[in-house]
């Protein structure tokens, strides 16, 4: 009987490890870091995650699975204050917020990305740079594949909120380091 018992233990858990082997996946995320220089002298940091939309996460499967068409052109853009971001949102429809369009730079700006390491890549080498143009409030941050200022086209990978809204002067300069990451969950 005791034998009948273990075989039996066994079977279980490996069922079990099956089981847990099957729900395991990956983990898609971004992290931002943005620093906000003011005056020559750090005024604030704000460090935070963000959705990957079903948009991004469709078309990185279209391109890497698919071998669709492929641009490794990403920009960086930044939202009003309060965002909030929804797995639905696309360029063209994004109910919870607005691009700020308040910064020196003609174009959104480029998303210069370093080697690829344990399953993660930034932009620490090359940070994205923002020089404000006026008052305004800003609450996050987005990626998208067109680097048109308040434009409509393009990918929309996500998007995420500060922990607080920031008030940016004229001259104030973001500087904005984004790490992508795709880890075993």
């Amino acid at each position: 009987m005791q034998n009948h018992k273990a075989k039996v233990n066994i079977n279980f858990d490996a069922n079990i490890e099956a089981q847990a082997a099957l729900h395991m996946g990956v983990k898609v995320g971004t992290h931002w870091k943005i620093e906000c220089v003011r005056d020559g002298e750090i005024a604030w940091v704000e460090e935070f995650d963000n959705m990957v939309v079903t948009a991004g996460l469709t078309d990185s499967l279209d391109k890497y699975f698919k071998g669709s068409t492929y641009t490794a052109a990403w920009y960086v853009g930044l939202t009003d204050s309060t965002p909030t971001f929804d797995p639905a949102d696309t360029m063209v429809t994004h109910a919870g917020w607005v691009e700020v369009q308040t910064y020196d730079e003609a174009t959104r700006v480029s998303l210069v990305l370093g080697p690829v390491s344990g399953g993660t890549v930034n932009n620490s080498a090359s940070k994205a740079v923002f020089t404000i143009s006026g008052t305004v409030t800003i609450g996050g941050a987005f990626l998208v594949t067109v680097n048109t200022k308040g434009g409509t086209t393009g990918v929309l990978y996500g998007g995420g909120a500060f922990s607080q809204d920031r008030a940016m002067l004229d001259n104030d300069v973001l500087n904005v380091t984004v790490t992508l990451t795709n880890t075993a969950a």
